[in-house]
């Protein structure tokens, strides 16, 4: 395999985004996420939520991007399209099914949808909800991008205003842990190959997806840890935006206590999640597998998995499909040492207490 680091800030500005709109997803406190969406004018924060509640990442576009993958050169480059074919640039994604690609390129430069195109997607989507086990806002998208050109330019302008308000300043603060992580990223490679590094940089993540490319391209996110997202930019290139956050970073800008600390105090103080480790300590096992033992519906079985994998406190097999969760007890010494040097008021990693 060949493989290659993509430092940018630009990918943590699409992703910040998604968890300032997904707050619970990450374990982030939500009236901090609000705050800083109200630092917005109301057209612009209304903007952003639709296009990040309705749209994928757009981290194929950013990887595309030549030279620096800042913030600011993404959003010049986006600048640079025509105010129509920005939202076609960013989410028509590379490994899209065709029939689902030529449909929102059609509504984007025809400029309005209809039922039979609606009828044609749900199948489509129908698939890819059962595979990932999430749901698609079709109509929603269609919506979007049958306005395209308008809500290319009301987004470009939202952004801009993001940028401003919030993420110039964020994005010098994570600079350096993004450039630590890919130097730590190509040290893996090298020492262990690619199937123990990439568990290691994923946090207990086996991705046969990503062992399979002939070509990977490895991108640090600040904002999107312990989680990651891959996306298949051709038959046999792959790129992988893993989580950069070290342990003794809080995600949120000036918070005294890590969110390793938080995170991992969270999932350890519910009796239902001890169990599930207990289980998971034994042998590999299915969420269906968990519910059954636990006598617990299957949804409340992936919000405890979710709540243990933000802590990374679990690791995830994703081999042909079957999802198999296994317990990480190395991970419950790492939250221990980490708490222990908070309470001791020991620097953290990024040199600042």
């Amino acid at each position: 395999m060949e493989w290659q680091t993509d430092v940018g800030t630009a990918y943590d500005l699409w992703m910040s985004l998604h968890v300032l709109h997904h707050p619970s997803e990450f374990g982030l406190r939500r009236p901090w996420a609000a705050g800083v969406r109200a630092r917005l004018p109301e057209p612009e924060r209304q903007v952003l939520a639709e296009v990040t509640t309705a749209m994928p990442f757009p981290f194929p576009w950013v990887a595309t991007l030549g030279g620096e993958k800042s913030a600011k050169r993404a959003l010049e480059a986006l600048a640079a399209l025509p105010a129509e074919k920005r939202l076609p640039a960013l989410f028509i994604l590379p490994e899209m099914p065709a029939e689902a690609a030529e449909i929102w390129q059609r509504v984007a430069e025809r400029g309005k949808w209809s039922e039979q195109e609606l009828k044609r997607l749900r199948p489509i989507y129908a698939r890819l909800s059962a595979k990932q086990g999430r749901k698609f806002p079709i109509e929603k998208r269609l919506r979007l991008f049958a306005n395209s050109a308008e809500i290319g330019e009301k987004y470009l302008r939202a952004l801009k205003t993001y940028h401003r308000v919030f993420f110039a300043e964020e994005e010098e603060r994570i600079l350096p842990a993004l450039e630590n992580a890919a130097n730590t990223a190509a040290r893996l490679l090298e020492g262990l190959g690619p199937e123990r590094a990439l568990e290691k940089l994923t946090q207990g993540l086996n991705l046969p997806a990503a062992l399979v490319m002939k070509r990977l391209i490895l991108a640090p996110s600040y904002w999107s840890t312990p989680l990651i997202v891959f996306h298949r930019l051709s038959p046999d290139t792959g790129l992988l935006v893993f989580g950069a956050r070290p342990q003794g970073d809080s995600l949120v800008p000036g918070e005294e206590i890590p969110t390793a600390v938080t995170r991992g105090l969270r999932a350890l103080d519910n009796p239902t999640r001890l169990r599930i480790l207990r289980y998971l300590a034994e042998r590999p096992t299915s969420p269906s597998q968990l519910a059954r033992r636990l006598r617990l519906r299957l949804p409340t079985v992936l919000h405890h998995l979710h709540v243990l994998r933000l802590a990374g406190l679990v690791s995830l097999n994703l081999n042909e499909g079957e999802r198999l969760y296994s317990a990480r007890g190395e991970q419950l010494g790492k939250v221990w040492e980490v708490l222990q040097a908070f309470l001791q008021g020991e620097p953290r990693q990024g040199g600042k207490k």
